[in-house]
């Protein structure tokens, strides 16, 4: 899981489709957010212009603040970010890093889960070892 740390105190990160829907209703269609957090232009993606404006150092404060609270709250621990909190607590220095692992956290909350293939009855490893070693040499 990804995390950031904000005055010292770890904070993970977490992305599912309830963070997802928080999104969209704080800082608009996904689309549109992901460009606001990362203060581009949504006509022009070219164009970073905005980054550091009033609209990107909110968006990307309350991303940084719904990741967060639901990777507390998915640990047991009290979701106690607030925009303020998380503001106050980063440099504008630090404001690219935990920008960068909000969207790495975003990037896994992405990918899908492949559940391993159960097999039933007995196994036979030294077959197991010759089909590994064919997808590894080819």
């Amino acid at each position: 899981m990804a995390s950031i740390k904000i005055k010292g105190r770890e904070i993970p990160l977490l992305y599912t489709v309830y963070e997802m829907k928080q999104i969209q209703e704080e800082i608009g269609p996904l689309g549109e957010a992901i460009n606001l957090v990362l203060g581009r232009n949504p006509e022009d993606e070219t164009d970073r212009s905005r980054y550091l404006s009033k609209e990107h150092l909110d968006a990307a404060t309350k991303l940084i603040r719904i990741l967060g609270n639901a990777g507390l709250d998915e640990n047991g621990e009290a979701q106690d970010l607030t925009d303020k909190k998380v503001a106050r607590a980063i440099k504008p220095a630090e404001l690219p890093l935990m920008i960068s692992a909000c969207m790495d956290a975003m990037n896994a909350g992405m990918m899908s889960e492949i559940p391993e293939k159960k097999q039933d009855g007995p196994v036979d490893v030294v077959l197991e070892e010759i089909e590994k070693k064919k997808e590894a040499d080819g």
